[in-house]
Formats: structure tokens, sequence, C-alpha cells
């Protein structure tokens, strides 16, 4: 029985799979027992991490090569595909919003379409709270309306409007998840955040504890209970196991959905400073800095969809736990960084 089982294994194509949340996810589906293929091309994906951790199978190659992709799906028994691979710097998809359309929008409509040609019919999407902009009202629900205020959340909004046409005309499910601050680190310490550059608020605190160096506060007059903005943060372990309830979700033959996936409460930037302070044990000196343009007050999701529907619950949902495992990956990535 346990060899027929096993014969039935089924293989998902992970795109950016190199990349932070794309490599914790390999590894909660892996633990599942899904037979994975990585695709990336590397720019932000890290090869040791698929090498080193993840042991499996890495093809180097873009999302938006059509014949790679034919290549791949003729050579591969793919069931589904876990979509990561997109550009995710909301400045700069800004100053360079060719670069944001052409990859986020115009290659993964290739990698749609050479799904639909290969006769693969299952998404699990990537997605981002970025689609729904400044909201009226919180915590955000996935009814709220979506009015992205950058090119980058322009290019999510713009790929579930596409799924949702591709499912309508070729019967393409998918699941996308609206994910609000991916933090943390796999609680091993052999995955975590190593972003170039670094834009996220945890890791520049944490690195400023390293390195005994100064932290930016962009705001400290905002209408929050300390004056600096609200976000929420949720685990990337937390992120990564309800990747693996969406894949589960669809190739049960249930239907497209849109989730958010949040912690359901939010903490402010001086409250992470505070907490990387007690974790670390280190001073983190604080420059406070004018506001950002576009910076919403507090941003706080509501995903009891993800519960009710999935039944998904964050395993990790204290923001110790969030600042502790990502410090212990942090200590460990620089010290064989310097060794």
């Amino acid at each position: 029985m346990q060899l027929l089982e096993e014969s039935k294994t089924q293989t998902v194509l992970v795109t950016g799979g190199g990349g932070y949340i794309g490599s914790h996810t390999v590894k909660a589906l892996q633990a599942a027992g899904y037979e994975v293929v990585i695709l990336d091309n590397l720019i932000y994906g890290h090869r040791d991490l698929v090498k080193n951790v993840l042991k499996t199978k890495l093809i180097e190659g873009d999302i938006g090569d059509r014949a790679l992709l034919e290549q791949l799906f003729s050579t591969y028994s793919v069931a589904a595909v876990v979509h990561f691979a997109a550009y995710a710097y909301v400045g700069e998809s800004a100053t360079n919003p060719a670069k944001y359309y052409a990859n986020n929008v115009c290659a993964t409509l290739t990698l749609l379409e050479a799904m639909v040609e290969a006769g693969i019919d299952k998404l699990v999407f990537s997605s981002t709270c970025a689609i729904y902009g400044v909201p009226d009202t919180l915590p955000i629900l996935e009814t709220h309306d979506k009015r992205p205020v950058n090119p980058y959340g322009k290019t999510k909004l713009m790929v579930e409007q596409i799924l949702d046409d591709f499912d309508r005309a070729y019967g393409l499910k998918s699941v996308c998840f609206r994910y609000f601050n991916a933090a943390g680190a796999d609680p091993s310490g052999d995955l975590g955040e190593d972003h170039m550059p670094e834009t996220h608020l945890i890791p520049l605190v944490l690195a400023a504890a390293q390195k005994r160096d100064s932290v930016s506060i962009f705001g400290k007059d905002y209408p929050t209970a300390d004056g600096t903005c609200i976000r929420d943060y949720i685990h990337v372990s937390d992120l990564a196991d309800a990747h693996v309830l969406g894949l589960d979700h669809l190739l049960q033959g249930n239907s497209s959905q849109k989730i958010n996936l949040s912690n359901g409460s939010g903490f402010s930037v001086r409250q992470v400073i505070e907490t990387a302070k007690a974790v670390t044990g280190r001073p983190i000196e604080v420059v406070e800095e004018a506001r950002r343009p576009g910076d919403p007050p507090a941003l706080v999701g509501n995903s009891d969809k993800a519960a009710t529907l999935l039944g998904w619950q964050p395993r990790y949902p204290e923001l110790v736990d969030i600042i502790d495992h990502a410090w212990q990956w942090h200590q460990k990535r620089h010290s064989s960084n310097h060794s």
C-alpha cells in the first residue's frame, strides 16, 4: 500500500522557488509529500538555499520563456503551479513601471498560456494586500474596494483579473493569496529573508542591531497609539502552510478563490523596534524622519475566510516569535557570510 501511495506523489512547479516566501513554501510542500520542481531566474532567488536546504530540482530560467515552459511541461508531469516569480519593490515599480508590467503581467500571461496548452488547470498565485490601496475601514476584507496606489499593486490586481477570465474561458482554477507583511524565518534557521536591497522593516531593524547601527522611523505623527505606522506582520512559515492548503483545495476539485493571509492584529513601527531590542538584547538607535508619501497610517487584514475555507490558522502570530526566528536566521546568515 505504501508503494502505491508513493507512486501517486504529485509534482508541483514553483516559480520563484528560490526566493523568500517561495523557498519556505517549497519546504512546506516537500513536508506535505509533494515533489517540487523550481523555476527561478535567480535574479532575486538563492541557488545555495535550493541546493543546500531544499535539495530539489532547479531549472534556471524565466517564466516569460515560452519554449522553456513547453519543454518543462513536456518533461515533468506537473499537477499544479505555485507562482511567486514577480518583482516586488513598491518604490521601484513607481520609477520603472515597464519592468513590472513586463514581468509581473506579460510574463505571467506567457506562463498561463503555456499551462493551458499543456492541460495544467490549477494555479496558486502570490498576490498582495497592495491591491486594496488605502482602505476606508479596518480590518480589510476580501470584498473591500481594489484601489492600488502603485504599479506593483496594479500588476497583481491585473493578474487576478486575468485569472478570472482564464477560469471562465479555459477552466483554469486558481487561489489568489493576498498577503499582508511577510516576516520572520523558518524556525530551523535554514531559510530566511535575504533581499538585496533590503526594504522590509524587521530585517532592517535586525541589521541595525547586528551592526550597532541606526534605523529610521518615517513619521511619528500618524493617528495611531504611538504615532508610528501599524502593519500586519505574518510569519512566512504560516504563509507557506496556507499555500499547501490552497493547493490541496484546488487538487480536490474546488472552485477558484481570493483569500487574505494576515495575522489579524497590527504592530507599530515602535513596537517592532522595542521587541527587537528585547529579542536581541542590543540597543537600536532610532532616527526620526519625515513621513514617506503614500504610507497609510494602518493596514490590518481579516483572514477569517482562510480559516473557514481552508482551516488555516497562524502558528506564529506573536511578534516576539516572528522577530526571534528572523534574528536566528540573521545571525546564522551573517556568521556564514563572514566565516
